[in-house]
């Protein structure tokens, strides 16, 4: 991990560098506008930015949905992959949700999204369920994963990580 990485609240400043992040890194990348919707004020809303040096390197945007946290978007830059960003992000998104008083989080991934699978599963979050041709581009599966928010130990470095 990057000494030099924080993580803060998402802003409307934030959003060239995440959209720019969101093209290259997904194949059917988000709006602006929705990002836009994600830092208009809404406390419904949680999204964080990985700033290295004022470089944003990477994102996640979350929704507290009555007592659950539900990530719906999680993205490191290309050049940052491996370093520790992805979960440095969601340790940030699940201590606030504890913070909070929710109960439980929740998200979907590509099922052949090995990498963040593994890192999710550092975190303790399960699969619980298939959603069939999940993602449009390419008729890709979802897995369902889920964890309590208030899970006991903290997730250690995955391979090629410092701690």
């Amino acid at each position: 991990m990057r000494p030099t990485v924080t993580v803060r609240p998402m802003a409307k400043g934030d959003l060239d560098a995440v959209c720019a992040i969101e093209q290259v890194v997904f194949s059917r990348p988000w709006a602006r506008a929705s990002f836009e919707t994600e830092v208009s004020g809404d406390p419904r809303s949680l999204s964080w930015v990985a700033d290295d040096r004022g470089a944003v390197v990477g994102y996640l945007v979350a929704w507290h949905v009555v007592d659950e946290l539900h990530i719906g978007n999680l993205a490191v830059a290309p050049g940052t992959q491996g370093e520790g960003v992805g979960a440095l992000l969601l340790a940030r998104a699940l201590a606030d949700a504890a913070d909070r008083g929710i109960e439980h989080a929740a998200l979907e991934v590509r099922v052949g999204n090995e990498r963040a699978i593994r890192l999710y599963e550092r975190f303790g979050f399960e699969a619980v369920a298939i959603r069939k041709a999940y993602y449009e581009d390419n008729g890709e599966n979802a897995l369902v994963m889920f964890r309590p928010v208030h899970c006991t130990g903290a997730p250690g470095p995955a391979p090629g990580e410092t701690p």
